[in-house]
């Protein structure tokens, strides 16, 4: 609570420069405020520099950053600007150290099982690449994967003789034990990996991720989770959930820097896996000096500045807290469901919060899907996407006004 005090304190004291100008001393008394109520959420919200204009809503996709990150990464990158040399640039290996710590005590593991990369995509890869699979072994996927967690698999297939077996689960399932048992009835004897997503992109089904780890995992079975959809909205410990690993971009509900994202390895499978870049910094000998998960970002040229503000946007997180994120994301993809069933719109996405997370998708014809998302573009600014209908994610930049808008366009375009 102090934290979160002090956090809202310095909201409070530059209040006059945000975009949703506020009183002194409705300032004050918000420093005070319980995380329960809206008017927290409105100095969340006040963090953000996009324009009540055109409001985002496509969590799922793209975040923006905090002003606290945004000026973090304009601040360091400014830095190496003014001097690139070797002898300045030196600090940002404890920067990025930093942030790695930082990732990895968020979610629940240890720095040396973290790598930090680009991207969701480049993690996927590197594990679709990286395992030491033979002609016939057998990789189960869910059908529903982003494509770097599924075509991707086909092209290794093509490559080395795999054999893959997608799971498809219920358009509508009533429970997380039904999800549970479409994956272990797929599981075979020549089952050596399965890959999952955590949360789908394209119906915004919430896997039960530990569930199926375990069942997986009691046949032998290698467990790869995409989290694009769960890192940085839900409050994720993958100890608990139990994966051989994990992949997250930083730029979706992380709210972090642009091409950044991590792949976690649980440490027992770090030497199994081949890094698929290697680059200055890899060491002389085909093994690595013992640095942990960190062979998998031997990338050539990073962006210091980038990950050093990945520990920035932890920071914003845990000024929140994992468990009032997931809670407020919770709560506005639970009022924007009810408002857009109340509206007349027929949902992809489970109304259960237990079986969905902050991913909203309503039916739309494909021919109309992108008419309709400029009408709520332009008409009513708000900035959805078009996978599979019309999908809204909103997130704790969001508030319920947000929402409102967003039922009142839905249902305006929809008459």
């Amino acid at each position: 609570m102090n934290s979160r005090r002090s956090f809202l304190k310095e909201v409070a004291a530059s209040a006059a420069l945000l975009p949703i100008a506020l009183e002194s001393s409705e300032a004050s008394t918000l420093a005070e405020t319980s995380v329960d109520g809206e008017a927290y959420w409105h100095l969340v919200r006040a963090q953000f520099s996009f324009s009540e204009k055109k409001v985002p809503m496509n969590a799922a996709n793209l975040c923006p950053s905090s002003r606290a990150v945004a000026e973090r990464v304009s601040e360091l990158t400014a830095d190496i600007d003014r001097d690139c040399s070797f002898n300045n640039r030196a600090k940002f290996r404890g920067l990025r150290e930093a942030s790695r710590e930082k990732v990895a005590k968020q979610l629940g593991v240890s720095a040396d099982e973290i790598a930090l990369v680009r991207n969701t995509s480049e993690a996927n890869n590197t594990i679709n690449n990286g395992l030491s699979l033979e002609e016939g072994d057998e990789v189960l996927l869910w059908d529903q994967n982003h494509p770097t967690n599924n075509v991707a698999w086909d092209v290794r297939a093509a490559r080395f003789g795999l054999t893959i077996k997608r799971v498809s689960t219920p358009k509508h399932p009533k429970s997380s034990q039904e999800l549970i048992d479409t994956f272990i009835s797929a599981l075979s004897e020549k089952t050596k990996v399965l890959s999952i997503t955590h949360v789908s992109n394209v119906s915004g089904i919430h896997l039960p991720a530990k569930q199926i780890v375990e069942a997986a995992h009691a046949k032998g079975v290698y467990v790869h989770v995409d989290g694009a959809q769960s890192w940085g909205a839900l409050d994720v410990n993958l100890r608990d959930i139990g994966c051989d690993s994990y992949s997250a971009s930083a730029h979706k509900w992380f709210m972090g820097p642009k091409e950044a994202g991590v792949l976690y390895v649980k440490a027992s499978n770090i030497p199994r896996i081949w890094p698929n870049i290697v680059a200055p910094g890899w060491g002389d000998d085909v093994d690595p000096d013992p640095t942990g998960a960190r062979k998998f970002e031997s990338l050539g040229q990073r962006d210091d500045a980038c990950l050093a503000a990945i520990g920035t946007t932890v920071d914003f997180h845990n000024a929140i807290g994992a468990a009032q994120v997931e809670a407020r994301m919770t709560e506005l993809a639970t009022a924007l469901k009810a408002g857009l069933v109340d509206a007349g719109a027929t949902l992809v996405t489970p109304e259960d919060p237990k079986l969905s997370g902050g991913v909203c998708i309503i039916q739309v014809e494909r021919s109309k899907s992108r008419e309709a998302l400029n009408r709520l573009y332009e008409e009513h600014g708000i900035a959805g996407a078009g996978t599979g209908g019309i999908r809204l994610c909103p997130h704790v930049y969001n508030t319920m006004e947000h929402v409102e808008r967003a039922i009142s366009g839905v249902k305006a375009i929809l008459a």
